[in-house]
């Protein structure tokens, strides 16, 4: 309990940030308060359970390898994880159907598709190894990069339309926006900071690989019963008033609670919510109003039997095709083999979309789509059918995480993190290393409790930033490039190096008839001498 009603610390938000922010500070003998807005605990990670699907993840519920924190924490609170099997065939949708494929992604043996393909992974992780992943906007293109959107980058250098609908795909499932709603700078960073474009990408050894038993937000919900009465739900912060000594918190009501120190364990834009006295500085308070939440729809689907296994599919499925509602599905199967499902991912314009429509329409629609998928009319006859729009939760705004758009991450991106007197920033758009996962959230929050610890005088300035170390039982392995793959010119390069050759070539061809014209004027001239 509270010395005097005044605590060390209070963190706002019990997501998997603000809670790791509490775990910590807890264990170290700080007297903590955790204040959350929701009527529940997780954040963006929500399970729900019924007798017709067991539970499910309607939130956050992916987690990877090299996501060590995150499984550490897990490992610590008792749950469990499983590998997604991936041991048969994916499916890539284009022009309303589906194609099977062996492999991370389909074999594009139109060479040209195969160049923009290869170019497309080089150059998104070339151009991320020049951004720092602690301070992008001290990039050396910062300012270029940042206002350029990802699909002028996109429409600048890729050629084929099949690739430029892959990117496409590729920004919406990592992002949850539009090409043209996003910085450059903001978005190669992205890539970079999960570990590049195969480990962000994949399934298998990648940021996708596990799933927790019973659910993500089992994390959440136990690390706060760890917690106990420090954890204070339906509590929504209204005000912040700090002083040179301490920190008054006001919530909803006028209850009002006393402190040395604050955690914001919040989302950018879901800052906004609170006001601050004295205000905060002019680039934070604008930093919070130029950073919004990406769109998104979770839709699962619950089937009699796994009708995809029964012909060789795995359930992944990569969707270009603009006219079907999801990018992306994963299957959502119980390790056990229970509940066969299948979870897609509506993102951005296609959630949107989606949202004006009706659930039974929603339904119908997912259910139509998965059928052309899957060549499969039995995916028209679901057993059960969930859905969440993120885009309707009050104190979320939308899900994976916030978007920058053009020109703000080089101007405001620095604000993220910085504190502002005794209010210190956590939650995974704070992050530097898988920021936007669960993992991100972990590392955001103990990193701001450690930011407190150093200012409290209990850890050095250099034990703020700490490596985590590799988890035992998640093992990594390197994804390996040919010399081809290092080396093989883009469609442009390409098509640079046979205008150079056309010319050149064309330069030899005169210059071989002209000498050929002036040999025989010689030897007329010879003749005619003669």
């Amino acid at each position: 309990m509270a010395r005097d009603g005044r605590h060390d610390v209070i963190v706002i938000g019990a997501g998997l940030s603000g809670l790791s922010a509490a775990h910590l500070l807890n264990k170290e003998g700080i007297d903590v308060l955790v204040l959350e807005a929701k009527d529940r605990v997780g954040g963006r990670t929500l399970t729900i359970e019924g007798d017709a699907f067991g539970y499910c993840d309607l939130g956050g519920s992916y987690a990877g390898v090299t996501q060590n924190r995150l499984f550490r924490i897990a490992e610590e609170v008792g749950v469990k994880n499983y590998v997604l099997k991936e041991d048969q065939l994916s499916v890539w949708v284009e022009n309303g159907r589906g194609i099977p494929y062996e492999g991370y992604f389909p074999n594009f043996w139109n060479p040209l598709i195969y160049l923009d393909f290869n170019h497309l992974i080089r150059e998104w992780d070339r151009l991320g190894s020049m951004i720092p992943s602690d301070a992008p906007w001290d990039c050396l293109h910062a300012t270029e990069w940042d206002n350029t959107t990802m699909k002028e980058w996109i429409d600048q250098n890729i050629w084929t339309k099949k690739m430029k609908d892959f990117a496409r795909q590729q920004v919406l499932i990592n992002v949850c926006a539009e090409p043209y709603e996003i910085s450059m700078l903001w978005y190669l960073w992205y890539i970079r900071q999960c570990g590049g474009f195969m480990r962000i990408s994949s399934t298998t050894n990648g940021g996708q690989e596990r799933k927790f038993i019973g659910g993500s937000q089992q994390i959440s919900k136990r690390v706060a019963e760890r917690l106990g009465d420090k954890v204070k739900i339906s509590s929504p912060v209204t005000k912040i008033h700090q002083t040179d000594s301490d920190v008054t918190v006001t919530i909803m009501g006028g209850e009002e609670f006393q402190c040395n120190y604050v955690i914001l364990a919040l989302a950018p834009p879901m800052r906004s919510h609170i006001t601050y006295e004295p205000p905060l500085p002019a680039m934070c308070n604008q930093l919070m109003h130029r950073h919004p939440m990406g769109s998104s729809m979770k839709c699962i689907v619950y089937y009699k039997n796994s009708f995809w296994r029964e012909k060789q599919m795995n359930g992944s499925v990569i969707s270009v095709d603009p006219s079907f509602p999801f990018v992306h599905v994963l299957e959502e199967t119980k390790p056990d083999g229970k509940y066969p499902g299948l979870v897609t991912f509506v993102i951005a314009n296609q959630a949107r979309n989606f949202a004006v429509k009706s659930k039974e329409e929603r339904k119908r629609l997912t259910c139509e789509a998965l059928a052309k998928a899957f060549h499969s009319d039995e995916a028209l006859n679901p057993t059960f059918y969930l859905e969440k729009n993120w885009m309707d939760e009050p104190y979320s705004g939308g899900c994976f995480t916030t978007i920058v758009p053009p020109g703000q991450y080089a101007n405001y991106g620095r604000c993220l993190r910085e504190p502002v007197g005794r209010l210190y920033y956590a939650g995974t758009e704070t992050a530097t290393d898988w920021s936007g996962y669960m993992e991100g959230a972990i590392q955001a929050g103990e990193r701001a409790s450690r930011e407190i610890l150093h200012q409290m005088g209990r850890i050095s300035a250099d034990q703020i930033w700490q490596e985590e170390p590799p988890n035992p039982h998640v093992p990594v392995l390197p994804f390996h490039t040919t010399f081809m793959e290092r080396n093989l010119p883009s469609v442009g390069g390409l098509m640079r190096f046979l205008a150079s050759s056309l010319v050149i070539g064309g330069a030899v061809a005169g210059y071989a008839a002209y000498t050929k014209g002036c040999f025989n004027i010689r030897i007329d001239l010879n003749f005619s001498r003669g």
